[in-house]
C-alpha cells in the first residue's frame, strides 16, 4: 500500500474508534465486550501503520541525503575540473608566451605584434612555485608566518631582568612590587630577487616540459636563499638592519671542542628547550654533522642516532627528526653546528607576494629569455625559549 493510502487507513481507524467511544459516553453506558475487542484491534493497527509511516520517512530523508551528497560530489569534482582546466590553459598560454606567440580567444596560435617585457606568469604557476618552497624548506614550513604590508610589531614579556615573585609575608608589611618588562620584535621587509636564464634552443624543443623546468629551477634558487637567510641571517655591510633569522637566537650551548661533538653534549642542546616546546621539536644540521653524530652512543651503548623511515628526512635524533641542510655549517671553531627546538619560535614575514615576470627582450642577444622572481620578506626570532642552538669552541 502507497504512502497516501496507510495514511488515509490510519485516518479512518481512529475515526471509527472516535465514534465507538462518543456513542458509549452520549448513552451514558460501559463498552461492549465487541467494542472493546474492536478498539484494541484498532490501538494495534493504528500503531503498525505509524510504524510503517516512520520507516518510509526515514527512507525517504536518506535517499534525500544520498542525493544531496552526490550533487555535492558532482559539484566538487566540477570544480576540479574547472580549476585542472585552467591551470592547463595557463600552462599553455604560459609555454605559447615564452615561444614567441599568444592565443586569440579562438585558442588558435597567432604571431606576437607588441613588446612584452613584463608578461606576469598566471597566477596558479606562481602559486606552484610558492607551494614547492614550502615543500622542500621545513624551516620556513614551520616558523610562525605572517602576510602583512609594512612594518609588524610582535610584543613580547621578559623577565630575564625582573619577575613577579611569590613569598612569605609579615601583617602590616607592605609588599614589593615586582614584574617582568614588556618589549617588542619589529619585521620589517627586505626586497630579494632570484633570476633564470632558459635557453632558446631549449624553449624550441617541443618535448622539453618548459614551464616544469622553470618552476623547478625557480624554486630551488628561492628555497636556497630562503633557507639560508633564515638559518644564519644576513645583514648588508654598513646597514643598520637585515633578515637576522636564527642568527641572534641567545639560548645556546657552547662545545668544548671546535670540531667534534660529545653525546653530552648533544643531550644538554635537547634538554635546553622545555617540555612544554619538545612535541613539535626538530633537529636542523649539515650533511657532515649528521654523519659525526652516526657513532655518538649514550652511556648505555645505544646509539643517539637512527634511521627511522617514517621520519621526513630519514633519521631521529632522540626521538625528534633529524633535518639536514647544505645551508648550515659544519662543525668548525666557532660556527653554528646545530639547531634544536620548535621552529615556531622563528617569526617570518612576507610583505609582498612572490611576483614572476618573463624578460622575452632583455636577454635576446645571449639567445636566452628570463624568469625573474621578487620577494620582500623579513624574519626574526620570535620566542627565543622554544630553540636552542650549539656552537663550537673558537679555539
Amino acid at each position: 500500500m502507497n504512502y497516501k493510502g496507510l495514511v488515509e487507513k490510519k485516518n479512518d481507524l481512529i475515526t471509527r474508534a472516535e465514534e465507538i467511544l462518543k456513542d458509549a459516553e452520549t448513552n451514558k453506558r460501559e463498552l461492549t465486550d465487541d467494542e472493546a475487542q474492536e478498539l484494541a484491534e484498532i490501538r494495534d493497527d493504528v500503531r503498525k501503520i505509524k510504524e510503517a509511516l516512520k520507516i518510509h520517512d526515514e527512507i525517504k530523508d536518506e535517499k534525500k541525503e544520498l542525493k544531496e551528497e552526490a550533487a555535492e560530489d558532482m559539484a566538487e569534482a566540477q570544480a576540479m575540473k574547472e580549476a585542472a582546466c585552467k591551470e592547463e590553459a595557463d600552462r599553455r598560454a604560459f609555454e605559447a608566451y615564452v615561444r614567441g606567440v599568444v592565443m586569440n580567444e579562438r585558442g588558435d596560435a597567432t604571431n606576437m605584434t607588441k613588446s612584452a617585457n613584463g608578461a606576469v606568469i598566471p597566477t596558479t604557476i606562481a602559486n606552484k612555485i610558492i607551494a614547492m618552497v614550502y615543500n622542500i624548506c621545513p624551516i620556513l614550513e614551520r616558523s610562525t608566518k605572517y602576510n602583512v604590508k609594512g612594518k609588524l610589531v610582535v610584543p613580547y614579556y621578559d623577565e630575564t631582568s625582573n619577575a613577579i615573585t611569590v613569598s612569605y609575608a609579615t601583617e602590616f608589611q607592605e609588599l614589593e612590587s615586582q614584574v617582568g618588562a614588556f618589549d617588542k620584535i619589529e619585521l620589517d621587509g627586505f626586497l630579494a630577487g632570484a633570476l633564470t636564464l632558459i635557453s632558446r634552443s631549449l624553449i624550441n624543443n617541443a618535448q622539453f616540459n618548459i614551464v616544469d623546468f622553470i618552476v623547478e629551477r625557480m624554486a630551488y634558487a628561492i628555497k636556497r636563499f630562503i633557507e639560508d637567510q633564515l638559518l644564519n641571517g644576513y645583514v648588508p655591510s654598513g646597514a643598520a638592519s637585515g633578515v637576522t633569522g636564527l642568527s641572534t637566537l641567545t639560548n645556546s650551548l657552547t662545545a668544548a671542542a671546535t670540531t667534534a661533538i660529545t653525546a653530552d653534549e648533544v643531550v644538554r642542546l635537547h634538554d635546553a628547550i622545555k617540555d612544554d616546546f619538545q612535541a613539535n621539536a626538530i633537529w636542523i644540521m649539515s650533511p657532515a654533522t649528521r654523519t659525526a653524530l652516526r657513532t655518538l652512543k649514550s652511556t648505555t651503548g645505544y646509539y643517539l642516532l637512527n634511521d627511522d623511515l617514517s621520519s621526513p628526512f630519514g633519521s631521529t635524533l632522540l626521538g625528534k627528526p633529524v633535518y639536514v641542510s647544505d645551508n648550515m655549517p659544519d662543525m668548525a671553531a666557532g660556527k653554528t653546528a646545530i639547531y634544536y627546538g620548535d621552529m615556531r619560535g622563528l617569526a617570518t614575514k612576507f610583505s609582498e607576494e612572490m611576483s614572476i615576470e618573463v624578460l622575452r627582450e632583455k636577454y635576446a642577444t645571449q639567445h636566452a629569455v628570463g624568469v625573474v622572481g621578487w620577494l620582500e620578506f623579513d624574519a626574526k626570532v620570535e620566542d627565543a625559549q622554544k630553540i636552542a642552538k650549539l656552537v663550537m669552541a673558537a679555539s
